[in-house]
């Protein structure tokens, strides 16, 4: 076996923000899919609209970090359950724009408060680091490229 140079897995960063922000989507999707029924990848793309308005799937795409095929499936749930509306472009086809109906509206209402609650019980448990924590993850979202 070939001696390995040391390395500290649990002190390594960008694994342990894989790690909770795989636990946070957790804690999420037990919360929306429990009360609401949805999952993680159709709350992101309902988030998105609600925050945004109409908006293009390439635009959610970027910027909730999800591949294609997880927004499509997504959103083509979602409009199957009468929450979004899809709009094809009238000089390219090829560009779907997205928009709440009034029934994704009314979901909305529902699950804001959801994860306001959510965003409390977090800001609770991490009391005083919660602000270093942000300015981090401000500064890494910031910096689109890699941080180096």
């Amino acid at each position: 076996m070939t001696d390995l140079p040391e390395f500290d897995l649990e002190r390594f960063t960008p694994y342990r923000l894989d790690v909770v922000a795989q636990k946070t989507s957790e804690g999420q999707a037990r919360l929306y899919s429990d009360q609401i029924g949805i999952s993680i990848p159709e709350w992101r793309v309902l988030a998105h609209l609600a925050h945004s308005g109409d908006v293009s799937v390439r635009a959610i795409e970027a910027k909730v970090v999800m591949e294609k095929s997880k927004v499509s499936r997504a959103a083509t749930r979602l409009e199957a359950s009468g929450y979004i509306r899809k709009t094809v472009g009238t000089r390219d086809r090829r560009l779907v724009s997205m928009s709440l109906t009034d029934k994704g509206n009314a979901l909305m209402s529902d699950l804001l408060p959801l994860a306001v609650d959510y965003q409390r019980r977090l800001e609770d448990h991490l009391g005083a680091a919660l602000d270093g924590l942000e300015a981090g993850v401000d500064r890494l979202l910031a910096d689109q490229s890699d941080p180096t």
